[in-house]
C-alpha cells in the first residue's frame, strides 16, 4: 500500500475532528445556547487552521517547483486544492446549521436574530442612537482608489467594502470604493434589543451597515459587502539558536500580525469582479480566495446575548470536592507522604494546585519550588503564589515556555513580573520546547530532604481547568519524584543526559521506551498471550508510531485508540489493521489527557502523559509519561477509560475515511464525559455537590 493508503491526511483528519464539533451544534436535544457556542468553537478553530497549517502549506506551495520535489512536496498544490475544497464544505455545512438550524431554534425559544433590513420600528432607532453615541467615532474610511493608494488589512479584523456614488452622479459615474473596519475590539459584536414581540438582537456590522448613509451623507451607498484576512500567526524567529531568543520573540510578535496572507474570505453574494479587483489591489493569489457569508469572525456567537434566559444554557456543574488532598490543605505535606492524590479536571477544582503551592510558599521548611511553564493565564494564581513563596524567602525556579503559540505575550508579562520578585525565571531552550507540565517543592524534614511532585496532562491554567478534562498527580513518591527533580536539572543546564528509570522524557526514551512496549505486546500475541494497548491521545501523528500499531495488528493485538483530533492511522483496513478500532469524543468539556496502557502479560502497565504520539512531541519536545503506581489512581484510570470506550452519547467512531459515524449501543446510555461528576460525587461523600 502507498504512504497515503496507510495514513491519513493531517490537515483533512484534523477537519473531521472540526466536522465533529460541528456535529454538537446540530443535535437538537442541546441547549440553543450551547449550540451556538459550538459553532464559535468551529469558527475559531477554522481561523487557526488557516493561520497556522494552510499558512505553513501556502508556504511551501510558494517555493520553487525544483525546491518543492527537493523537499518531497511534489504534490503541495495538489494537496493544498483537497484541504480548501473540504473547508469551503465545511463553511457551508456550518452556513446551513447556523441560519436553517440554530437561529430558527433560538427564534422559536423567543428570541431573534435582526439585521439592517429586518429592524422593527422601535429597535432601529434604538441601534441608530446606538451608532451615533457609540459607533460613529471608530469608524475611520479608507480609500480603495486605482490610483494605488496603500492600504492593508489587519489579521482577522471585520471590514465592510462599501460602494459609493455621488449623489446625483449619473448611473455610469465610476463608483466611488471605502473600506471601514468593524470595530469589534472596541465594541461588543451584538447589540441586545427589544420590541413589542420581545427581545433580539443585531450585529455590530448590520449596526454599521445601518449607519453607512449617516457616515457618508454626501454619497448614495450603493453596497456593501465583509471581507476579512486571516494572515500567517507562526512566528519569524531567525536562528534561534543565537542571540537573545526572549528579545527575538518579542520582536516578532510585534510583526505577527502582519504575516503573509493565508486566506481572503468575502462574502460569497458579492460580485466577482468586486472580488477580482480587491484580490489584484491586496496582491492575492487565486489560492488566498475563499468565499465565505455575510458575517465573519463568527467565534462571537459564544457572546450573543441571552437576556437571563438560563433555561436555554445547560446546567451549570460546579466542580466537586476532592476526596482527599483537602484534609489538611494548610500542611499538606503528611496527606502527600500517605499515598497519592488524583486531580482530574474540570470535575475537580484547580484551586488545590494552587493551595499546596501557598502552603508551601508560607511554610519555613520549604527550601525550593520548581514548576515549568507551559500556557499562564492573564490573572495566573500559580505564577502570584510563586512570587509569594519568592519573597517568604525560597528558591523559586520557574521555566517559562515563550514559544507556546498564542500565549507568549503573556507568558513573557508573568516571566517578566516573577523576576522582578525574585524568581529566577530560565527561558526557552533553543530548538526544542517544553511542553511537560511539572512541578517539584523540596522541604526539610527530620529525616532530611523530601520531595513532593506534580505531574500533569494539562497548563498551570485554572482557566483552560474549568473545561479541559485532564489529570493531575500529587505524589511524594521518591521514583517519581526524584526523577521529576533530574528533569529540572536538565531544563537548568545542570544535567545534559538524565538517566530516568521511571520516567519516559522525550526526547531521551519516550519514543523508544514506547515502541518497546508495543512489541512486547506483539510477541506476546504471537506466543499466544494476553494482550492489548489502549491508547488516549489528542492527536495521533507519528508515522513510525502509526506503523508500529500496524505490526501489532499484523500480530493479533487487539488496539484501541480514543483519539480526540488529528488521527492519521486508518483503522479496519483489511490486512493491515482489522484489530484496531478508534473512536473520537468530543463534548462540552475538551478531552485533554494522553493515558497509555499496555497489557503486560496480564499485569497492565499505565501511563500519564503530557506527550501526543506526533513527531513533534516524541523528538523535539521536552515530554514527560508518569507510571501510575497507586492502586487506587491507577483503578480510577482504568475505570475512566473503560468508561469512555463504554461512550454512547458524546462517542464517534474513527473509520478508515474519518466519516464521523456515532457509537450506538443496545445496553444503557453512557455519556462518559457528565458521568465523572458522578464518580467523584460519589467519592467525595457529598451527594448533590
Amino acid at each position: 500500500m502507498s504512504d497515503s493508503e496507510r495514513l491519513h491526511d493531517r490537515e483533512l483528519s484534523w477537519l473531521a475532528f472540526n466536522g465533529r464539533v460541528l456535529q454538537e451544534a446540530q443535535d437538537p436535544g442541546r441547549p440553543v445556547f450551547e449550540r451556538l457556542h459550538f459553532l464559535s468553537i468551529v469558527s475559531s478553530n477554522l481561523d487557526e487552521f488557516f493561520r497556522v497549517r494552510v499558512a505553513a502549506l501556502r508556504g511551501v506551495v510558494r517555493l520553487r517547483k525544483k525546491k518543492r520535489a527537493e523537499l518531497g512536496f511534489q504534490k503541495a498544490r495538489r494537496r493544498l486544492r483537497r484541504i480548501l475544497d473540504a473547508v469551503v464544505a465545511q463553511q457551508e455545512e456550518f452556513g446551513r446549521t447556523l441560519r436553517s438550524d440554530v437561529l430558527p431554534a433560538l427564534e422559536r425559544a423567543g428570541i431573534r436574530l435582526w439585521d439592517e433590513r429586518t429592524l422593527p420600528p422601535g429597535a432601529r432607532a434604538h441601534a441608530e442612537e446606538w451608532f451615533d453615541a457609540e459607533v460613529r467615532a471608530h469608524l475611520h474610511p479608507q480609500p480603495l482608489e486605482r490610483d494605488g493608494h496603500p492600504f492593508f488589512l489587519v489579521d482577522r479584523a471585520l471590514y465592510l467594502v462599501v460602494v459609493l456614488k455621488e449623489r446625483g452622479a449619473a448611473a455610469l459615474a465610476e463608483p466611488i470604493w471605502r473600506l471601514v473596519e468593524i470595530p469589534a475590539g472596541a465594541l461588543p459584536r451584538f447589540l441586545p434589543l427589544h420590541d413589542a414581540d420581545g427581545p433580539g438582537a443585531i450585529f455590530l456590522d448590520d449596526v454599521v451597515r445601518l449607519g453607512l448613509p449617516r457616515l457618508f451623507p454626501e454619497h448614495d451607498v450603493d453596497a456593501a459587502w465583509s471581507v476579512k484576512l486571516t494572515r500567517d500567526a507562526d512566528l519569524a524567529v531567525e536562528d534561534e539558536f543565537a542571540g537573545d531568543l526572549v528579545e527575538k520573540i518579542r520582536e516578532a510578535l510585534a510583526q505577527r500580525g502582519r504575516g503573509v496572507p493565508a486566506r481572503f474570505l468575502y462574502d460569497a453574494s458579492a460580485p466577482w469582479a468586486i472580488v477580482e479587483e480587491l484580490r489584484e489591489r491586496l496582491g492575492l493569489e487565486e489560492d488566498d480566495l475563499v468565499a465565505g457569508g455575510r458575517y465573519h469572525n463568527l467565534n462571537d456567537l459564544s457572546a450573543f446575548p441571552d437576556f437571563g434566559r438560563t433555561d436555554l444554557r445547560p446546567p451549570p456543574r460546579a466542580p466537586v470536592p476532592h476526596p482527599t488532598l483537602l484534609e489538611r490543605i494548610d500542611d499538606p505535606w503528611t496527606t502527600l507522604e500517605a499515598r497519592d492524590h488524583l486531580l482530574h479536571f474540570p470535575y475537580h477544582a484547580f484551586q488545590p494546585v494552587v493551595d499546596v503551592l501557598g502552603a508551601a510558599a508560607g511554610d519555613v521548611h520549604v527550601e525550593e519550588v520548581w514548576i515549568a511553564l507551559y500556557r499562564v493565564s492573564a490573572g495566573s494564581p500559580v505564577a502570584l503564589q510563586l512570587i509569594e513563596a519568592a519573597r517568604q524567602g525560597k528558591r523559586v525556579t520557574a521555566f517559562v515556555e515563550v514559544k507556546a503559540r498564542f500565549d507568549e505575550s503573556t507568558n513573557l508579562e508573568w516571566a517578566a513580573r516573577m523576576e522582578e520578585a525574585g524568581v529566577r525565571v530560565l527561558y526557552s531552550k533553543p530548538g526544542i520546547k517544553v511542553h511537560s507540565k511539572l512541578c517539584l517543592i523540596v522541604r526539610r524534614t527530620d529525616d532530611g530532604l523530601r520531595r513532593y511532585a506534580y505531574l500533569s496532562t494539562g497548563n498551570f491554567n485554572e482557566g483552560t481547568a474549568r473545561f479541559y478534562t485532564d489529570l493531575g498527580l500529587w505524589t511524594a513518591d521518591p521514583r517519581l519524584a526524584d526523577e521529576v527533580h533530574r528533569v529540572f536539572r536538565f531544563l537548568a543546564d545542570e544535567e545534559t543526559d538524565p538517566d530516568f528509570e521511571h520516567l519516559l522524557v522525550a526526547p531521551f526514551r519516550l519514543r523508544t521506551e514506547l515502541q518497546r512496549h508495543v512489541d512486547r505486546e506483539i510477541r506476546a500475541a504471537r506466543a499466544g498471550q494476553t494482550s492489548g494497548i489502549t491508547l488516549k491521545l489528542n492527536s495521533l501523528e507519528d508515522p513510525e508510531m502509526v506503523e508500529r500499531l500496524y505490526d501489532a495488528a499484523a500480530a493479533g493485538v487487539p488496539v484501541r485508540l480514543i483519539v480526540r483530533g488529528i488521527c492519521c492511522l486508518r483503522p479496519g483496513v483489511p490486512g493491515l489493521s482489522e484489530s484496531i478500532q478508534a473512536r473520537s469524543i468530543v463534548g462540552p468539556f475538551l478531552e485533554h489527557a494522553r493515558v497509555y496502557l499496555f497489557g503486560n502479560g496480564g499485569e497492565p502497565r499505565l501511563f500519564v502523559a503530557s506527550a501526543d504520539w506526533m513527531t513533534r512531541n516524541l523528538d523535539r519536545r521536552v515530554e514527560v509519561a508518569f507510571p501510575v503506581y497507586d492502586p487506587e489512581v491507577a483503578a480510577h484510570v482504568h475505570e475512566w477509560l473503560e468508561s469512555q470506550w463504554a461512550d454512547t452519547v458524546r462517542a464517534r467512531i474513527v473509520d478508515a475515511e474519518q466519516t464521523n459515524a456515532f457509537v450506538t449501543g443496545t445496553g444503557p446510555r453512557v455519556d462518559s464525559q457528565l458521568d465523572q461528576y458522578d464518580v467523584w460525587t460519589r467519592a467525595s461523600g457529598t451527594p448533590g455537590a
